[in-house]
């Protein structure tokens, strides 16, 4: 009897900490109060829902710049022992009072990176709300007591957020109300510095006795819709009223014998998959896992991946896009034949073609798991707060585009093309594992990158999350993080790549969380990535 994924045998590759493992379930987040109250859910009779719920409600408190109920969510939820798998997207829609017309009239060439303009219908509460409704066993009240307690009295504040934090003052120094419920005097807590949110605690305390209406039909519809439109926004109570959340099948594509699923457009999954399907043309497994003619490969695949994301990628409801084509193996290896070993291909480069955020990760003792990212884009979102609620307003507007032939163009009802994207590995029709990269444009490259860690070089579990990473930056750029070799940044430079190493002020390549269903022995193992403030717990 042994472990049932491909990494364990490698018990000598370097990783930062052990993988931990346990019996009954685990839970992995990016702080560890948010697992803590996932693996007590848990403990108290619960399932992988409902403890992905309490999870990612602790987060809105414990880390404010990446996640709020004011931004949006996406989940995979595997299902009857890990035999079924429901995509969830909790995504929100434009103002039906938005339009190309009406932003530039307001002299906008692009949609504004924060403020009101930037604000689209929050998604995320009535995702959260109705993951439970079909699958979970707890109340929304329950499972909000942890987040209820932690804004009340208070936590304090760890060290990678802290950093996050310092970063975004000065957008939150321009709204009276952000900066009245996330400074303290004016400035960002420090690490180790005890901050609560008192207004959010009232909000969620309101939202327990009342349920999630009252955010979207009732008082605190009526005073989201009316800090937008303060601050110049096109929101109206009617938009929150009109959302709805959409229940979808995932994208799969086989990789190594195992089965990768992801949320179809508008989110960016299916680009982490057309990475893959690139890739697996290629002997990876025989190539250094931190080389230069193994990061020239995958760069060049983001780089053509990316082209086509920015491309065809919208709301699939508003003009289709060819997913199937994309992840076609005839496709995979047009791309192929255009990368050439040392030499680099131009930016939005592709064949032709026919027709900050969290993530958590739960698994529970039935063998089901979700897979579970939820978001405001980027750190503290729009920059709004609604007034006396602590409710964080997201930025996810941002992503349309104001040209108007272009796919993803703002229309109203629209939702934009989304970057938060959670991924599932299934193994001859079984729950492998629910795992997330987040980070942005980071996520679809940490996805695939991981994946090859884990299936192509043998790396455990751990050591595949702590790897360092490459990020295309978009041009010719490709950061490379401390780690890779300066041997290998060196030709990767010579061969025409603008190698970018830094150094940055915070983390450039987001951080990931696992959870692993071994179901040869019914053990659940999880990880937690090195460069955040988080672990994994089981029970």
């Amino acid at each position: 009897m042994g472990f049932s994924y491909p990494g364990m045998r490698h018990w000598d590759t370097p990783a930062q900490r052990s993988v931990v493992m346990a019996p009954q379930g685990m839970a992995a987040s990016s702080h560890p109060l948010a697992t803590q109250a996932g693996v007590r859910v848990l403990e108290d009779g619960g399932n992988a829902v409902d403890a992905a719920v309490a999870m990612v409600a602790v987060l809105t408190v414990v880390e404010p710049y990446s996640v709020a109920m004011g931004g949006d969510a996406f989940a995979l939820l595997a299902l009857e022992g890990g035999r079924k798998v429901a995509g969830l997207n909790a995504s929100g829609r434009a103002p039906a009072a938005a339009s190309v017309e009406a932003y530039r009239a307001q002299g906008h060439e692009t949609v504004p990176t924060t403020g009101a303009m930037s604000v689209t219908v929050p998604g995320a509460l009535s995702g959260w709300a109705e993951a439970l409704e079909r699958y979970g066993t707890m109340g929304l009240d329950t499972l909000l007591a942890p987040a209820i307690t932690y804004a009340e009295k208070g936590f304090p504040v760890s060290e990678v957020i802290a950093g996050e934090w310092a970063q975004a003052q000065g957008l939150l120094r321009r709204d009276p109300a952000a900066a009245a419920a996330y400074l303290i005097d004016g400035k960002a807590p420090q690490a180790g510095q005890v901050i609560s949110n008192p207004g959010l605690a009232r909000t969620y305390r309101r939202i327990a006795e009342q349920g999630p209406e009252l955010f979207y039909r009732g008082e605190l519809a009526e005073a989201i819709a009316a800090c937008v439109r303060a601050g110049g926004g096109l929101m109206a109570p009617d938009d929150l009223a009109a959302h709805t959340n959409q229940w979808v099948e995932p994208v799969a594509l086989d990789y190594r014998g195992h089965t990768v699923l992801e949320l179809p457009p508008n989110g960016q999954g299916v680009t982490a998959l057309e990475i893959l399907n690139i890739l697996a043309g290629y002997d990876l497994a025989g190539l250094e896992p931190g080389g230069a003619e193994y990061l020239h490969l995958l760069g060049e695949a983001i780089k053509i991946a990316f082209g086509d994301r920015d491309r065809y990628i919208t709301d699939h409801a508003f003009s289709p896009v060819p997913v199937d084509s994309l992840l076609s193996p005839s496709y995979g290896a047009a791309c192929r034949e255009m990368i050439r070993p040392g030499a680099v291909l131009a930016p939005g480069a592709a064949p032709p073609l026919n027709g900050d955020t969290v993530y958590l990760a739960v698994g529970d003792a039935q063998g089901n798991a979700a897979s579970f990212i939820s978001s405001i884009f980027t750190p503290f979102g729009s920059g709004l707060v609604v007034p006396g609620t602590g409710i964080l307003l997201h930025c996810r507007g941002r992503s349309f585009s104001l040209d108007p032939t272009h796919a993803n163009r703002l229309e109203p009802g629209k939702r934009p093309m989304h970057t938060i994207i959670p991924g599932m590995l299934m193994k001859d029709g079984l729950l492998a594992a629910a795992f997330g990269v987040m980070g942005g444009d980071m996520q679809p490259q940490g996805h695939a990158q991981f994946l090859v860690n884990l299936l192509d070089f043998g790396l455990g579990l751990q050591a595949a999350m702590d790897a360092p990473r490459l990020r295309y930056m978009g041009g010719m750029s490709m950061y490379l993080e401390d780690g890779i070799s300066q041997a290998g940044a060196d030709t990767m430079a010579a061969w025409g790549h603008a190698v970018d190493q830094g150094p940055y002020p915070v983390n450039q390549v987001g951080g990931g969380q696992v959870v692993w269903r071994d179901q040869e022995q019914g053990v659940w193992l999880g990880a937690s990535d090195r460069r955040k403030d988080g672990c994994a717990m089981g029970h």
